[in-house]
């Protein structure tokens, strides 16, 4: 096994300050004078940090930088930190924050004479009424604070003729859907709303006297559906796509020779168990991130070991080694995508539009190296199969620090760095840093938010990009320039200070054609969360996003003054503010009662409360310093990279403090007493933490993007498996039920913010949703059981009532229709959704829902899983075929059995009623064929491939097919019954 060379470790890290001076950290959006009190005093209060923190344990601290004050870079050849170690060769490692340069973007020759003097016009007007940005530009008062719609991104008062200026264009632009399509899409939403009411009303009115029971569940069922289908149809209102301008961006912040003004950008991969998540599969997502088309300066990749695992750390090491080799190459011929596995297993010409005679050879070679890396990996594997008893040992004779998984100090390996890192031509790489936080018992570690959070304050420590990715570990980059895509919403001066996440959609590898079991879940990515983006925005899946570091941080957006708009502007607009005039009296006001919603963290308000007191009074800034350390932990260096509002490192930190700060946040015991997973980073109280996460920022007032560029910007992998799709469903419906039941719902949270009306329709669906599982399983059971009683749940209609009941349907079909219209989506694509979404509601959604409500109401956790599973069944698309048995089966097993038994009952009771007892019939076999075609992908996938029915599914249905045989043989339909005198009464003389 390879060894932890540089890596730091520490059981538990303590910082003792006496005597600490005053927080003089301070941040301002508006007032530069005060930005450059702030740029004096930031490296003091580092400083103080640095000589003020001691380890409570060195035994885990490695440190080679008492002599040379640098951060190493390790590899496979070097795994020991030694006094006499090759420090020559290590650069040391640049924390170095963005410097301002407004005039940067006409810099360089202006041929003509009267356009220079434009350009000098207008930045005489710059210097009178702009904010410098340390990115590079400027930002008018209007950009800033201005007014209009936080997504007006195409309003700039500016002159007309420098609109023709590239450089000053918006970055993005809406594309309205065509009103040839949305038009009839709406108009069709309010037919059917009409005809939904006039169904409702005639079913209410119109009871069932002899099926009472059965009418009665029917109709609280169809109004909960109609309830349902309010709350999903209405956000799709205003779909809207965008367009990016990549060429602008280049020109505005990464001009060829100049030095980049890109903003900086921090990238999460979380993993937790390699032998669950093979280590091959985060190797390529790490490699497609190291070859991103964006600056190597502004780009720095952290891996969360939430396992401890000496496997990970190890596959790690070779995956830094293998980078050397393959970043050039995908740089060189510009490769797509940029994770090696899928690239070379793509079935494409891959010499199309390849001109450079050396490709093949090159491409050979690199195809080598990655299988001979392929067999490195596997080879660690296949070692990590047999845990020792004595646990893993590194290289130098010492254990593994994560040998118990439960009980391990934090450790952080700095594997490439700025400086430490260069491929096979010299060039340098972006970093790559191993983390794994420190976990003790007794302690709530919260799962994957308690790790996102970990690596938000690791990274706010070392590089504080000012933007953050997240990705699931098999969810790789494929398109080399969505970082870029990212930045045309984020950094656009305009629009992007109120964007608090850019979300992309997600894509997926290795699915089957016909996509059995809806896992490319296409209707929500290319339906649902496009119409949310006319809103507020899309909210939060997970992974395939791009923060902002600020809205993570609990503050909120810029304030603006919104102009006044007509009813559909109040209808989908939140709160209006107050004006200007009144913020005096209105923050009284506040004061006497504060919502939880809005953001306790208003910078503005910090620097007011600062600056009022003066930078004299040690007094107030110590109050300052311990309500900030409060909000956010006791890390000085940490709360100082909060206030920094475009990210980087003072100069003056060095990397001994930085890194034992590092170690310091990492801690099991830093959130404690702070309000992180609660207000801040990632949100705790749900395994979706996802969606309360983004419903805090949106509560805020913040909105968020979707970006769906032409080439997918990431894919992954999906479980295509029924029994492992049903289970990742489960969990999604749990968290859904965990919200619902919490603090956070979006039912009576948030109405003193800012979340637009529409955006909390879309998350009260989003969080109610498994409950409509309770009514959909009554109603799939409803046809059997009229089939086998001979009731049915409505009574004789007239001619004018089937007028209705064929317009409802018909309004339902065309919804579809053109919904698939405007959207893109193909109609297998569709029915695909409709179906499992009758699979998952009576199975997955089920389960979250009992199992939500013992949770809370009992406290008890149980947990679903896979249990047993049997296939050897080889060749593509294997493990679609596999069987793995688990109790999420049952329900629908059993409502697919008693339909089909309750087909046949009904049949043959109007074979032997004879002819007026059809027309009743026809009514219950739609219903219940309507259930059984539903079902048809779950039949398909518990037949398994050839028609190979597993055993335990025998079983079932013969135990179940005996039950209903027994009840035949007691109704026995087919003896005709005849009724005569009572002969106990009259007896023979009758």
């Amino acid at each position: 096994m390879l060894g932890a060379a540089g890596m730091l470790a520490a059981p538990s890290m303590t910082v003792a300050r006496s005597g600490s001076p005053s927080m003089t950290v301070v941040r301002s959006l508006e007032d530069t004078s005060r930005r450059s009190q702030t740029a004096r005093l930031v490296p003091r209060f580092l400083t103080h940090c640095a000589q003020n923190c001691i380890c409570a344990s060195p035994y885990f601290l490695y440190f080679d930088l008492q002599i040379s004050g640098e951060i190493p870079g390790a590899s496979p050849d070097h795994h020991m930190m030694s006094p006499t170690g090759n420090i020559g060769k290590r650069a040391p490692f640049p924390y170095v924050n963005h410097s301002p340069n407004p005039s940067r973007e006409f810099s360089g020759s202006i041929g003509n004479v009267a356009w220079k003097e434009r350009v000098d016009g207008w930045k005489m007007k710059q210097d009178k009424g702009t904010i410098p940005m340390t990115n590079g530009t400027s930002i008018a008062p209007s950009e800033g604070r201005g007014v209009g719609d936080i997504d007006a991104s195409t309003d700039y008062n500016m002159e007309d003729a420098l609109l023709n200026d590239e450089t000053r264009q918006p970055l993005s632009r809406k594309v309205p859907i065509p009103s040839s399509r949305i038009n009839p899409y709406r108009m069709v939403i309010v037919l059917r709303l009409v005809v939904l009411s006039i169904f409702l009303h005639y079913r209410i009115t119109n009871p069932v006297r002899n099926a009472y029971p059965l009418w009665l569940l029917s109709v609280i069922c169809e109004i909960w559906f109609a309830l349902s289908w309010i709350l999903d149809q209405f956000p799709k209102w205003f779909p809207i796509n965008r367009e990016t301008y990549l060429d602008r961006l280049a020109l505005r912040y990464d001009r060829e020779g100049e030095p980049s003004q890109l903003a900086a950008v921090d990238i999460f991969v979380s993993t937790v168990d390699p032998l669950k998540e093979p280590p091959l599969v985060t190797a390529n997502t790490v490699l497609s991130i190291l070859a991103v088309d964006y600056p190597v300066d502004k780009v720095s990749c952290y891996v969360s070991d939430d396992g401890a695992a000496m496997l990970t750390f190890d596959a790690l090491a070779e995956t830094s080694e293998f980078a050397r080799k393959w970043v050039p190459f995908v740089k060189k011929y510009n490769i797509e995508p940029r994770a090696p596995e899928w690239y070379f297993s793509q079935k494409i010409d891959y010499l199309k539009d390849k001109v450079h005679p050396s490709f093949v050879k090159d491409r050979r070679a690199m195809k080598r190296e990655y299988e001979e890396f392929k067999v490195r990996i596997n080879g660690l594997v296949a070692k990590a199969q047999k845990v020792p008893e004595e646990g893993w040992i590194m290289q130098d004779g010492t254990p593994w620090p994560g040998n118990n998984t439960r009980d391990h100090p934090g450790m952080i390996q700095v594997f490439l760095g700025h400086s430490g890192g260069l491929d096979t031509e010299g060039n340098e790489l972006p970093r790559l840093v191993y983390v794994s936080r420190e976990k003790r018992p007794g302690f709530q570690h919260h799962k994957k938010a308690g790790a996102m959070n970990a690596l938000v304050r690791v990274s706010a420590v070392l590089t504080n990009g000012q933007y953050m990715l997240n990705l699931d570990c098999d969810h790789y980059i494929n398109n080399s320039k969505a970082l870029r895509e990212a930045m045309c919403f984020l950094m656009d001066p305009n629009l992007g200070r109120s964007v608090c996440y850019v979300q992309f959609p997600q894509r997926f590898d290795g699915i089957d054609r016909n996509d059995r079991y809806a896992n490319r879940n296409t209707v929500f990515f290319d339906i649902n969360l496009r119409g949310l983006d006319g809103i507020q925005g899309p909210v939060y899946v997970g992974t395939g996003c791009v923060f902002n570091r600020t809205a993570l941080y609990g503050y909120e957006p810029p304030i603006k003054q919104k102009k006044k708009g007509g009813f559909l502007s109040s209808l989908c607009g939140g709160r209006k503010k107050a004006s200007k005039s009144k913020k005096g009296s209105d923050k009284k006001k506040s004061q006497k009662h504060v919502d939880s919603s809005v953001p306790v963290f208003n910078l503005e308000d910090i620097e007011e409360g600062v600056e009022g007191a003066g930078f004299d009074d040690e007094k107030s800034l110590l109050m300052s310093q311990m309500s900030l350390e409060k909000r956010f932990g006791q890390s000085a260096a940490f709360v100082a990279s909060t206030l920094m509002e475009y990210g980087g490192v003072p100069q003056s930190a060095t990397p001994e403090s930085l890194l034992k700060e590092a170690i310091h946040v990492i801690s099991c015991g830093y959130e404690d007493k702070t309000e992180w997973g609660t207000e801040i980073g990632w949100i705790y109280g749900s395994v979706t933490e996802d969606i309360l996460t983004g419903f805090k920022m949106h509560a805020r007032g913040w909105r968020s993007i979707y970006c769906m560029p032409k080439r997918p910007a990431f894919k992954g992998s999906a479980p295509i498996n029924l029994s492992d799709r049903l289970n990742q469903v489960l969990r999604w419906a749990l968290g859904s039920v965990e919200i619902l039941f919490s603090r956070h719902c979006p039912l009576w949270y948030g109405y003193g913010g800012r979340l637009k009306f529409l955006e909390r329709f879309a998350y009260i669906n989003t969080t109610i949703y498994p409950l409509t599982s309770i009514p959909l399983l009554i109603y799939c059971v409803l046809p059997a059981i009229c089939l086998l009683t001979g009731k049915f749940i409505m009574p004789s209609i007239s001619n004018m009532t089937s007028i209705w009941f064929i317009s409802l349907f018909l309004s339902i079909f065309a919804t579809g229709i053109l919904e698939m219209r405007w959207s893109g989506v193909g109609i297998d694509e569709w029915w695909r959704n409709e179906q499992f979404w009758v699979i998952g509601g009576i199975s997955a959604h089920l389960f979250a829902v009992f199992q939500g409500l013992l949770k809370v109401l009992a406290g008890i956790d149980t947990n679903f899983t896979v249990t047993s599973k049997a296939s050897d069944e080889d060749g593509d698309f294997a493990e679609l075929y596999m069987f793995k048995w688990t109790t999420l089966l049952i329900p629908p097993t059993t409502i697919l059995i008693i339909n089909l038994v309750g087909v046949v009952a009904g049949t043959s009771y109007a074979i032997n009623s004879g002819y007026q007892s059809w027309g009743p019939l026809f009514g219950k076999l739609f219903f219940a064929f309507w259930v059984i075609v539903h079902l048809y992908p779950f039949l398909k996938g518990l037949m398994g491939r050839q028609n190979r029915t597993p055993t335990i599914v025998v079983v079932w249905a013969i135990l179940l097919a005996s039950i209903f045989s027994l009840l035949w043989v007691r109704i026995d339909p087919f003896t005709t019954r005849v009724t005569g005198p009572d002969t106990q009464t009259c007896g023979i003389n009758c």
